[in-house]
């Protein structure tokens, strides 16, 4: 019953809703959106270079291939990372490069809350032997990931800087102030205004169609007294697909 009650709260929101929250949204707009901040280090590799010096201080940069920022803990970055890693390296070897001539690659993950919860600034990852942790595996892949409320003093003073201003808090570092003034910027930016608008809108309603899904689901496994499977549904996303068709929704 538990469940029921919870699909039952379900309320579909009306579009002009989601389009008042969004148009505040984008006034408000921060580095830490992952939208944002992909644009602005597109549109400004030479803003980008300067981030990663920062993070990658004694690495001279020559291709910059990721950075993202994370928002939210969806519990599943460290696997993403694998993927991401996957897919860099498919792209080298489509072009035929041999393996000995494939570039070290450092995938970077900036997120404003502590993945591993161990207050570092910094979680570098490299792969090392399990029965003798001082050797690595070579093989010149490393991830990263940044966590904007480390409480560590573990990161020089200019990284620390960036990162806070992720966490919310502005500083006079030089570096942050030129991002403060480019997202100032990007505010302006009707065409980037528009395309956040469009895809958030179109998040929000394959959010609501999937919610009427449920809705509509819900009402059936309650009318059929199928308590069991309507709990099922709230944690086992292939049962809930698998219903869905099996009930033509």
């Amino acid at each position: 019953m538990t469940g029921t009650m919870k699909f039952n709260k379900i309320k579909v929101r009306e579009r002009t809703d989601w389009e008042e929250e969004l148009q505040k949204s984008w006034a408000e707009i921060k580095i830490s959106n992952d939208f944002l901040f992909g644009k602005l280090m597109r549109k400004n590799p030479g803003l980008c270079k300067k981030l990663l010096q920062r993070i990658l201080p004694d690495l001279e940069i020559k291709r910059i291939q990721m950075v993202e920022t994370q928002l939210a803990d969806t519990k599943e970055l460290p696997r993403r990372s694998r993927y991401y890693q996957g897919m860099i390296d498919m792209n080298l070897l489509d072009k035929s490069v041999a393996y000995r001539y494939l570039n070290d690659t450092y995938i970077i993950f900036i997120c404003p809350f502590d993945l591993y919860g161990m207050g570092l600034h910094k979680y570098t990852f490299e792969g090392r032997c399990k029965e003798a942790p001082d050797l690595k595996i070579g093989d010149g892949a490393t991830r990263i990931f940044l966590n904007a409320k480390g409480t560590r003093n573990d990161v020089s003073s200019s990284l620390r800087a960036f990162l806070d201003y992720v966490a919310g808090k502005i500083s006079d570092d030089p570096f942050v102030q030129e991002v403060e003034q480019a997202v100032a910027e990007a505010r302006k930016n009707r065409e980037w205004r528009h395309e956040y608008m469009t895809l958030m809108l179109r998040d929000q309603e394959n959010l609501a169609k999937g919610e009427e899904r449920m809705v509509k689901l819900a009402q059936i496994l309650t009318s059929a007294k199928k308590y069991r499977e309507l709990e099922r549904t709230l944690t086992d996303r292939a049962y809930r697909q698998e219903l869905f068709r099996k009930y033509n929704l």
